[in-house]
């Protein structure tokens, strides 16, 4: 096994989170269907599973890593959720996952993301990752807080925080800082070194590289798979930007370690086109919706 995909920030229970394109039932007999965009957005996700990863894994055995964020929680006093009810979420993310943990033949990790999705001490996500049956941690652990994976004698870590900046001029400077400090760690305690580090958190892709002897060192951040959400808009850095959705490999090679990344994006806003003339016309419907509410 020398493949790796990653994927991260899915905030399944969100209603801008993925969600299975068959809706759900809810606690209380009600059901939810997912939205046009997510609608959208659960067929990049078959494309990657019944496309992309047989293609960049040459249908070789793979392992998937789930970085952190599986569920959206009850957070910040928002109002985005499917439902507050963390049962409703946690089906959702089973009717995602499950058929991804098959298609891997169960070798399928967790890694704890951020509290107010994940629960206090990444509690739910543990909850979910115990019911997916993933692969724990020396400590019993289903969702761990961070994970170590060598691969084709290449060593891999795994951690779901990285840095956020308010400028995406400077969106690589944390990535870089990320690694130095990793190489910085490693060499103080004599510690094997890291070929590849993988953050997520920002629901942004990038990827640093640097010279080594051993050819190179390489650290990105995951894309996400949720939408623009009401907090995203008000950021420095995310209000301008558009959601980066997608996945990525770790594939060892005979002599390098590779990284391969699927990024799909949504359009930005339409465009207000005076020139148009179906412009008028709907100006002239709004124009009489108010005359008659007068």
């Amino acid at each position: 096994m020398r493949n790796v995909i990653v994927i991260s920030d899915l905030h399944c229970g969100c209603r801008l989170g993925l969600c299975h394109e068959g809706g759900i039932a809810l606690d209380d007999g009600g059901r939810y269907e997912p939205s046009v965009l997510q609608r959208k957005v659960w067929g990049w996700w078959r494309e990657v599973w019944d496309q992309w990863v047989p293609s960049v894994t040459r249908k070789e055995a793979f392992a998937v890593v789930v970085n952190g964020d599986a569920l959206d929680g009850v957070h910040h006093g928002s109002t985005t959720q499917i439902s507050q009810n963390l049962g409703d979420q946690a089906k959702i993310a089973l009717s995602v996952l499950e058929p991804i943990r098959d298609a891997c033949r169960g070798r399928l990790y967790v890694v704890r993301g951020t509290e107010a999705h994940a629960g206090k001490s990444a509690v739910d996500e543990e909850t979910l990752a115990r019911a997916l049956g993933a692969i724990p941690n020396e400590a019993g652990q289903h969702a761990r807080w961070d994970l170590w994976m060598e691969i084709g004698g290449r060593l891999l870590h795994f951690l779901h925080h990285i840095g956020f900046t308010g400028s995406n001029a400077y969106e690589a400077t944390a990535v870089g800082k990320e690694l130095v400090e990793e190489y910085n760690e490693a060499a103080r305690w004599s510690r094997r070194r890291p070929d590849c580090i993988i953050r997520s958190h920002r629901h942004r892709h990038i990827e640093v590289r640097v010279p080594t002897d051993a050819g190179f060192a390489t650290a990105f951040v995951t894309a996400g798979w949720q939408l623009k959400t009401p907090f995203v808009w008000r950021i420095p850095g995310g209000r301008l930007a558009t959601p980066q959705i997608g996945a990525h490999l770790i594939r060892a090679g005979d002599e390098d370690l590779y990284t391969r990344h699927k990024i799909f994006t949504i359009d930005r806003s339409a465009t207000e086109n005076y020139e148009r003339e179906d412009h008028g016309r709907r100006m002239d419907r709004w124009s009489e919706c108010g005359d008659e509410a007068d």
